[in-house]
């Protein structure tokens, strides 16, 4: 891999990757163990695990030690290699809200903000891209029930501040599957309702946004899998990661067999579902019986 830092959104999180991989890479080529490599730079083997995962920040002596440890000597190889180290700790917006983003969904942001394509099945709620400020505030609110109104507001902030994603230049392509019981529970009342629907049928005439509807009846694959997000990266390097999210916390899945099964049940959830015109057509059917 010789890709450079990766300029995709912010790219912190594309930056720590693409760096953990090469670290990777190097360890390997040299027949170096991760517990070897701890200790080199007196940590633990689960530590290297992780930096190569690209999911924590890195010390630049600690990159000097290991690129030593792995024979990289050019002195130009290791200057772009250090500097990625520098570019990779970089502090994304979203720290801003660490008060309100737990640790485990800012993982989730980055991953998104370096995504080249976000596909998703939503069961629940409409996808928080594509939500409007009314319908995420009273998500959030069923989401934070007893929280102080200044945390609510700084949740949604969040959220319109990720929807920056759909209108950047080089931001994301969106597939999205929503299931219609989600479109047809009166999340906020009648005219946040409206509104929502309103929001959607603007969005999906935007071209990198494809929106299509499950509807109800369907007794298949939707009903026995949950809401997941599947999401590709434009550098080569990196594969792709399914998002699960649970109550309290998320899990994320890379494994090539595994992310090769959600993607199989993505196209196929897309293949049962309405194709984006006659979901179309549901959304204004909706929206007049709102």
């Amino acid at each position: 891999m010789s890709g450079g830092t990766g300029q995709t959104g912010n790219g912190v999180t594309v930056r720590r990757l693409l760096l953990g991989s090469q670290l990777r890479r190097l360890r390997e080529a040299q027949g170096v163990t991760r517990e070897d490599a701890g200790y080199e730079i007196r940590a633990s083997e689960s530590k290297i695990g992780r930096m190569e995962l690209g999911r924590v920040s890195f010390k630049e002596r600690d990159v000097a030690d290991l690129l030593t440890l792995y024979g990289v000597s050019d002195p130009a190889q290791r200057t772009e290699l250090l500097s990625m180290v520098r570019a990779a700790n970089a502090t994304p917006w979203w720290h801003g809200y660490a008060d309100v983003v737990p640790g485990w969904f800012q993982s989730y942001l980055g991953f998104e903000e370096a995504a080249g394509t976000i596909s998703s099945y939503e069961v629940q709620f409409v996808p928080g891209l594509l939500q409007t400020e009314e319908y995420a505030r009273a998500v959030v609110r069923l989401g934070a029930q007893g929280a102080p109104a200044e945390e609510i507001e700084r949740r949604v902030e969040v959220r319109l501040r990720r929807q920056q994603l759909l209108t950047a230049a080089n931001g994301p392509t969106l597939f999205t599957v929503i299931d219609e019981a989600a479109l047809r529970r009166p999340c906020g009342g009648r005219e946040v309702m409206r509104g929502q629907l309103t929001h959607l049928l603007a969005l999906a005439e935007q071209p990198r946004i494809r929106l299509q509807v499950l509807p109800l009846g369907f007794a298949g694959l939707g009903a026995e899998t949950g809401a997941f997000s599947l999401l590709a990266f434009r550098e080569p390097d990196l594969p792709p990661v399914v998002y699960l999210e649970q109550f309290t916390t998320a899990l994320y899945v890379d494994r090539p067999r595994e992310v090769a099964e959600y993607v199989d049940s993505l196209e196929r959830l897309r293949a049962e579902s309405l194709g984006p015109e006659r979901s179309a057509v549901l959304l204004r059917s909706l929206l007049q019986g709102a």
